[in-house]
């Protein structure tokens, strides 16, 4: 079965991808990354101090926010002005586990470094692109204290991706739209490493279950697309 997709792609191929580096110029390290028409702003800023529950681990800590902007969506979304919301919480925690993953934190010294991620345009995946994006930002806010003389080594081990697959009309499809994200029967997240490590799986069935052979199918293909998107970080970052 095929499926008509947009930008006139298969359901193996990710939606165009592309990151520029340096959109925040007052952050260390900061990219703008694009993926069809998600748009995510990820800034990298270098605090020289630790949460306090943090100042005697001996290591550093990154962490991630993340958030949408009211007209990023269809119809304007209220600003969480009271404290971030469930999903919002999810989202960050997600994107700072995903950093950590990779991250060498006894490297880093006693220092904190944030990854703001903020959704300007939003048409799904914007926690993918939000992870691909927050680990290009982050390399170069640690290359940034490297080139500084701050840090002796470059603590980021290695690259770290994320994106979604799922089951539309049936299809096992790479990289999901809005649309298709919303009446999806399965709908994946896939964060991964450079090397092929998984970092987080989450995957929920809406109406019926589906069968291990799909999820088979879906990480297979979640991992062909993770190799595409790491190829992308890689060139951006001259490795």
């Amino acid at each position: 079965m095929t499926l008509d997709r947009s930008q006139g792609r298969g359901s193996r191929v990710l939606r165009t991808v592309a990151i520029e580096v340096g959109a925040a110029p007052y952050a260390e390290g900061s990219c703008l990354i694009v993926a069809g028409n998600t748009r995510v702003l990820c800034a990298a800023s270098v605090a020289e101090a630790l949460p306090a529950w943090r100042e005697k681990s001996g290591a550093g800590w990154v962490t991630a926010e993340y958030s949408m902007l009211p007209r990023s969506t269809h119809t304007r979304t209220g600003r969480e002005r009271t404290g971030t919301k469930g999903r919002t919480q999810e989202i960050q925690r997600l994107i700072g586990r995903s950093l950590r993953s990779v991250t060498d934190l006894p490297a880093l010294g006693a220092r904190t470094i944030t990854v703001d991620c903020d959704v300007l345009q939003a048409d799904g995946g914007t926690r993918t692109a939000s992870v691909t994006g927050a680990c290009v930002a982050l390399s170069l806010a640690c290359q940034e204290l490297v080139t500084n003389g701050c840090i002796p080594g470059h603590p980021i081990r290695e690259l770290v991706a994320a994106v979604s697959v799922g089951l539309v009309d049936g299809v096992a499809c790479l990289d999901l739209d809005y649309v298709e994200d919303s009446s999806a029967q399965v709908d994946m997240n896939l964060v991964v490493t450079e090397s092929g490590g998984l970092v987080e799986v989450q995957g929920t069935a809406e109406g019926h279950p589906f069968r291990r052979d799909q999820l088979d199918e879906l990480l297979d293909l979640g991992m062909n697309g993770i190799s595409a998107l790491v190829d992308v970080q890689r060139q951006v970052l001259g490795r």
